[in-house]
């Protein structure tokens, strides 16, 4: 059986940077696709006329959640469920929107609050890794930039060690993100497509499908960019240790 550092023997960094240039450029595309297609059904209404905001209240009554608050925040794309003061934050353009693209933001991030509210284990697993994977992302940078310089003169690997473990914590944070995102997005999908006072037409439907399917995307990509960003430096580091 292959341990990992045997693995990482074969992998040459400079096949492995190559990789990670193609996955930023596929996370480029993902990005460009994801904002394009919030454009499109941002300009489609909403045929139920409620605003993101109404959506988002709705569908914490309908769940039977009554603590949690619906807010607006400034900026774009800055849409989040926030667990520690129970707030559902909406940016301007999903908020007072009257859109398809704004119900399913909305419905969204209330996936998020149907998930604390039901103790949801991915949740609290994530929710328990923030603390950590916060100290790690400040780490990662410096730890990997002067880890690499002081391989390079004087031969040491201890801080670029350190570094690698502080971007395995950001990567695992990364995917264990993945079934969050995937099951708040599924659990608004359900809600909208059982609401016909909210989505009233299949092709509403497949439009709400659809931007937050791409909205996903983003996840992935940037979860598989870390991890390739991880291969990279580990290869790296275990291969000039051999």
């Amino acid at each position: 059986m292959f341990q990992l550092n045997h693995i990482l023997l074969f992998i040459n960094p400079g096949s492995a940077w190559l990789l990670m240039i193609v996955i930023a450029l596929v996370s480029f595309l993902v990005q460009m696709r994801f904002k394009s297609k919030f454009r499109q059904y941002a300009e489609m209404p909403l045929l139920s006329g409620l605003s993101g905001q109404e959506v988002a209240e709705k569908m914490l009554r309908d769940h039977g959640i009554y603590d949690v608050r619906v807010i607006s925040v400034e900026g774009q794309l800055t849409d989040h469920y926030n667990p520690a003061n129970k707030t559902v934050n909406l940016s301007p353009d999903v908020y007072y929107s009257r859109s398809v693209a704004a119900a399913a933001v909305a419905a969204h991030e209330c996936g998020h609050a149907v998930q604390h509210a039901k103790a949801y284990a991915w949740l609290n697993l994530r929710s328990s890794l923030v603390p950590v994977v916060n100290v790690a992302s400040n780490l990662t940078q410096w730890a990997l930039m002067i880890g690499v310089m002081l391989m390079i003169f004087i031969h040491s690997t201890f801080v670029l060690a350190i570094g690698v473990g502080a971007l395995a914590l950001v990567t695992l944070f990364s995917f264990v993100t993945l079934p969050v995102e995937f099951d708040a997005s599924n659990r608004a999908l359900a809600w909208l497509n059982n609401n016909y006072t909210v989505v009233q037409t299949s092709n509403e439907q497949a439009q709400a499908k659809d931007a937050l399917w791409w909205a996903a995307m983003t996840y992935v990509v940037a979860a598989v960019g870390s991890l390739a960003t991880l291969v990279y430096y580990a290869s790296f580091l275990v291969n000039r240790r051999n």
